[in-house]
């Protein structure tokens, strides 16, 4: 008899705890984004992660970082225009 009120607590932590580790998840993430920009501030990507992250989600406006600039501006190679004889 006492073990059906114990059971039924267990499940209803259980339900409420699920929630909140989802969430947890997702503020990691994006810790690890702002870890990565405050690296980026400081002079860099100090790992393959951190450069992929800024890669993907970009750095603070006005980063001095030589990788955040050539992210926020990046070389584009065209092709040479090549002219034509025109036939008349």
């Amino acid at each position: 008899m006492h073990r059906i009120p114990l059971a039924l607590a267990a499940i209803t932590v259980c339900a409420m705890a699920a929630p909140a580790a989802v969430s947890a998840r997702g503020l990691a993430g994006a810790a690890e984004v702002e870890h990565a920009r405050m690296n980026a501030l400081a002079g860099g990507p100090t790992n393959a992660r951190d450069a992929e992250l800024l890669e993907r989600y970009g750095c603070y406006s006005g980063t001095p970082s030589a990788f955040c600039r050539r992210l926020a501006h990046p070389r584009r190679y065209y092709r040479k225009h090549r002219r034509h004889r025109h036939r008349n």
